[in-house]
């Protein structure tokens, strides 16, 4: 499962789980240093950072925010 973190509150990280759910992981599972915006792989006992998946997702982030300051 894919999931990507919305923010960070108290001892956990918020993720917005592929079918737009949020789901609760405590920040001493999730690999250290992982920011808000970043995908997770959840795949049964293992969480790891999916660095294709992250840059995929900030690449479509940059280009809605340009083609929003175009208009």
């Amino acid at each position: 499962m894919l999931v990507v973190i919305d923010r960070f509150e108290e001892e956990y990280a918020l993720c917005e789980k592929e079918d737009g759910g949020i789901i609760q992981i405590p920040k001493n599972k999730i690999p250290h240093g992982t920011k808000e915006g970043a995908v997770l792989r959840i795949d049964e006992d293992k969480i790891v950072l999916d660095k294709t998946e992250t840059m995929k997702k900030k690449k479509e982030i940059d280009k809605l925010i340009n083609d929003l300051w175009k208009e």
